[in-house]
C-alpha cells in the first residue's frame, strides 16, 4: 500500500498533538493537585464530586446555623443566671423584712431596693443579642417585649420560638419566649395556691403549704372557714361541706391533698381559700412585695393578714426561682444537643472530604511517572517525525 507524503505528515502531526494534549492534561493535574479537573476527565467521578460538594455546602450552612443558635442560647443562659441572682437577692430581702423586729422605716428602705431590683429584672427580660434581636421576644424578636404600664408589666412578644435547622434531621429552638420565662410562673404550691380573706378579724397567719397527695387533688376552689376559734370546716365551690376538724395553732389542715397550716388564733368566721394555682408573672410578684412592705398594718388582725401575704409572696419567689432553674436546665439540654450535633457534623465533614479527595485529588507518584512517560512519547514522536519528514527520493539517487 502506498502512503502519500501528506498522509505521513498529517499522521505525525496528529500523534504529536495527541501526545501534547495528554502531557498538558497531566501537567494540569499535577499543578492543580486534582485528578478530575473537568467532567470529561472522569464523568462518573465528576457526578459524585458534585453530590459531595453539595453535601459539604449544606454541612457548612448547618455549622453557621448551629453557631447562631449556640450564641443565642449562651446569652439566654447568662440572662437566666442573672435573673436568678436578682430573685435570690429579693428573696433574701423579703425574709429580712418578714422579721417581726424590722420597723416600718426599714421595710420602706427594703421596698426601695426591691423596686430597683424589679427594674433590673425588666432590663434582663429586654436583653438583646449582637444583632439587636431581643432574646425573649419569641418570634417577634425585633420589638422590645416588656414594658411597664401604670400598674403592671405588659408583654408584647409572642409565645413562639424560632426553629433552626442544625443538621439534615434536627431542628433546635434558639431560645424561650418571655411569656414562658417571666410571665407563666406556676403560682402558689404549683397545683394550688392559698390565701387569707381580707375580712378576717383573728390573728391566724397562713402558711401557704404544700401538696401532700397530688392524686387526691381535685382542681377547684375550696374555702376553709372557722366555725369557732378551735374548729373548722371546708366547703367546695357549691358550698358543700367536704371536711372538718378541730384546730390547733400550727397544725396542718388538708383538703383533697392540699395541706396548709395556720399559726395564731383565728376568729369565728375567718376564711382561707385554697384554689387551683394558675400562673403569676415575676413582675406582679415583686410589685405585690413592694406594696406589702410599704403597707403599715395597725391592728393585730391587719398584721396577721400582712404576715400571711408575706408568706405567700415568699413562696411565690421560691416558685419563680425554681421556674428559672427549669428553663436553664432546658437551655443546657439544648446546648448539649448542639455539642453532639457539632461533633457528628465534624465527623461527617471529615468523611466527605476523604471521599472527595479519593475521587478528585491526584496521586502525585502515578501522575509524575505518567508525565515522564508522556514526555518520552512526545520526544520520540517529534524525533521520528523530523527524520521521516526529512527523507526525499534524492537521498537515494
Amino acid at each position: 500500500m502506498r502512503i502519500s507524503t501528506g498522509s505521513i505528515q498529517q499522521g505525525g502531526l496528529a500523534t504529536m498533538l495527541r501526545a501534547q494534549a495528554e502531557l498538558a492534561r497531566t501537567q494540569e493535574q499535577i499543578a492543580t493537585g486534582r485528578r478530575v479537573v473537568t467532567a470529561a476527565d472522569d464523568p462518573g467521578a465528576a457526578v459524585q464530586i458534585q453530590q459531595i460538594e453539595r453535601a459539604l455546602a449544606a454541612n457548612a450552612q448547618f455549622a453557621t446555623n448551629a453557631a447562631v443558635v449556640t450564641n443565642r442560647l449562651s446569652l439566654e443562659e447568662q440572662a437566666l443566671a442573672d435573673a436568678g441572682n436578682t430573685l435570690r437577692r429579693v428573696g433574701e430581702l423579703a425574709l429580712q423584712a418578714n422579721n417581726g423586729v424590722i420597723d416600718f422605716a426599714s421595710r420602706r428602705a427594703i421596698a426601695t431596693e426591691i423596686r430597683s431590683r424589679a427594674e433590673e429584672l425588666m432590663s434582663i427580660a429586654n436583653r438583646q443579642d449582637a444583632s439587636g434581636d431581643y432574646l425573649f421576644g419569641g418570634t417577634r424578636s425585633t420589638g422590645r417585649p416588656f414594658a411597664r404600664l401604670a400598674a403592671s408589666v405588659a408583654y408584647s412578644g409572642d409565645s413562639g420560638s424560632r426553629m433552626i435547622q442544625v443538621s439534615t434531621s434536627q431542628r433546635i429552638e434558639d431560645g424561650h419566649s418571655g411569656d414562658e420565662v417571666f410571665m407563666n410562673v406556676p403560682a402558689g404550691a404549683g397545683s394550688f395556691r392559698a390565701s387569707a380573706a381580707t375580712t378576717n378579724t383573728g390573728t391566724g397567719i397562713l402558711d401557704p403549704g404544700t401538696m401532700s397527695n397530688l392524686a387526691a387533688w381535685v382542681p377547684g376552689t375550696y374555702t376553709v372557714e372557722f366555725t369557732s376559734p378551735t374548729s373548722w370546716q371546708a366547703r367546695d365551690a357549691g358550698n358543700v361541706v367536704i371536711g372538718s376538724g378541730t384546730f390547733q395553732s400550727g397544725a396542718s389542715i388538708t383538703v383533697n391533698g392540699a395541706r396548709i397550716a395556720i399559726n395564731g388564733e383565728p376568729a369565728a368566721g375567718d376564711r382561707f381559700t385554697i384554689a387551683t394555682a394558675g400562673f403569676e408573672d415575676m413582675f406582679t410578684t415583686l410589685d405585690r412585695l413592694v406594696a406589702t412592705l410599704e403597707a403599715s398594718p395597725g391592728t393585730p388582725a391587719a398584721r396577721a393578714l400582712w404576715a400571711s401575704e408575706m408568706n405567700t409572696i415568699i413562696q411565690q419567689l421560691g416558685q419563680a426561682g425554681d421556674h428559672l432553674l427549669n428553663v436553664r436546665a432546658d437551655v443546657g439540654s439544648r446546648l448539649s444537643r448542639l455539642d453532639a450535633v457539632d461533633s457528628a457534623r465534624e465527623d461527617l465533614e471529615l468523611e466527605l472530604n476523604t471521599s472527595i479527595s479519593a475521587l478528585r485529588d491526584v496521586d502525585y507518584s502515578t501522575a509524575i511517572t505518567r508525565m515522564n512517560a508522556q514526555m518520552v512519547t512526545l520526544q520520540a514522536a517529534q524525533q521520528s517525525y523530523s527524520r521521516i519528514a526529512g527523507l526525499t527520493l534524492f537521498d537515494y539517487l
